[in-house]
C-alpha cells in the first residue's frame, strides 16, 4: 500500500547537526557520507502521548551500529534525546509521530569511500513526521521475493545500516507483483523477514519466529518475545521455510513504523481463514498496553 501525503507535515521543522530547518530549507552536503555510499546507521521511533516508547533500547542499537562501522565519533544518548526534544517542540508535537533518526559518518574532504576522509564529526539528522502506523489492519499481502538476505559474514544484519538498497529492491518486486510487502528468503531459503519487517508464524496457539541469522535484532520482535514471556505463550525462535508460512494458522509482522500487522496472503495462497487471527489480536492489544504507559518522556502530553 501506497502511503499518502499527510497535509500537517507541509511545514515540517527538520533538525540537523542542531539546525532548525523548514523541511524545503534542510539538506545535507553532497560530501557527506550518506549522499556518498550510504554510510550511516539509523532508528525508527515512534512517539506516544509524549514518550518514545523503548528509546534507550533504539539508541543502544544505534550506539552498536555506529561502533561496529568504527565511526570515530557517536553523539552520548543524552545529546541525542536533547535534540529529538528541540525538534518535537519545534513542531509542536506529542502524539502519533513517528521520527526516523540517522546518524552519518558526516562530511568528508573530498569525494571517496575512505573513512579517514572524514574529518569534521558525524552528521545527526532528526526527522519527525506526523504518521499512524502504516499497514491497514485488515490483513496485508506478501509475495516471495528472489532477492535474499545476505548472511553476517557478507553483510552482518545486526549493523543497523542505511544502506537499504536490498530491501528496496525487494519492495520493487512487491510493488509489480501487487502486493504489500516482500518475503524475503536467505541464502539457505529460510525466512528471513519481509523487506521492512520481522515475521511471526502462529500455529495450534504456538508462535514461531527466525532467528536472527540474515534479519536486524528487533526492537518491536524482542518486545513480541517479552509480551509472549510474561503472558506464558509458547514461542520459539527457530529456522522457518515456506512450508510453515503456507500452512500457518496465522501470521503477522512487527516493526516502529508499522508495531503488529497481520498478513491473510502469501503468494496468492489465502492464510487459513484469510483475516486477522485472535492471536495477533490479543498481541497487538498487549503491545497496545505497553506503548501506552511506558516510555522516555520527550514531549508534553495531550492536554
Amino acid at each position: 500500500m501506497l502511503q499518502q501525503f499527510n497535509e500537517k507535515n507541509r511545514d515540517l521543522i527538520v533538525n540537523i547537526n542542531g539546525r532548525l530547518l523548514h523541511r524545503d530549507e534542510a539538506g545535507v552536503s553532497p560530501f557527506d557520507s550518506a549522499v556518498q555510499g550510504g554510510d550511516a546507521v539509523w532508528e525508527g521511533l515512534r512517539v506516544y502521548d509524549g514518550r518514545i516508547f523503548k528509546l534507550r533500547e533504539h539508541l543502544d542499537r544505534l550506539h552498536r551500529s555506529a561502533t561496529a562501522l568504527s565511526f570515530a565519533e557517536i553523539p552520548p544518548p543524552e545529546k541525542i534525546i536533547d535534540e529529538i526534544k528541540r525538534t518535537l517542540a519545534a513542531n509542536k508535537m506529542h502524539d502519533g509521530v513517528h521520527i526516523r533518526l540517522t546518524l552519518t559518518r558526516g562530511v568528508k574532504i573530498t569525494s571517496g569511500m575512505d573513512p579517514r576522509l572524514n574529518r569534521s564529526g558525524p552528521t545527526l539528522i532528526v526527522l519527525a513526521e506526523h504518521k499512524a502506523p502504516v499497514y491497514a489492519q485488515t490483513g496485508l499481502s506478501l509475495v516471495t521475493s528472489k532477492i535474499r538476505r545476505p548472511p553476517p559474514e557478507i553483510l552482518d544484519p545486526r549493523i543497523h545500516h542505511a544502506n537499504l538498497l536490498n530491501s528496496i529492491l525487494a519492495k520493487i518486486e512487491a510493488n509489480k507483483a501487487g502486493a504489500d510487502d516482500a518475503l524475503m528468503l536467505d541464502l539457505r531459503g529460510n525466512i528471513a523477514e519481509t523487506n521492512a519487517t520481522h515475521v511471526f508464524v502462529v500455529r495450534k496457539g504456538e508462535l514461531a519466529t527466525s532467528r536472527v541469522v540474515a534479519c536486524p535484532e528487533g526492537i518491536t520482535r524482542a518486545t513480541v518475545l517479552e509480551i509472549c514471556a510474561a503472558e506464558k505463550i509458547p514461542c520459539v525462535e527457530t529456522d522457518l521455510t515456506l512450508d510453515h508460512v503456507y500452512g500457518a494458522d496465522e501470521i503477522f509482522c512487527t516493526g516502529t513504523m508499522g508495531e503488529l500487522a497481520g498478513v491473510t496472503q502469501v503468494d496468492g495462497q489465502i492464510i487459513s481463514k484469510g483475516e486477522v487471527g485472535p492471536m495477533t489480536k490479543r498481541l497487538s492489544a498487549l503491545y497496545g498496553a505497553r506503548t501506552a504507559n511506558e516510555g522516555v518522556r520527550v514531549a508534553s502530553a495531550a492536554g
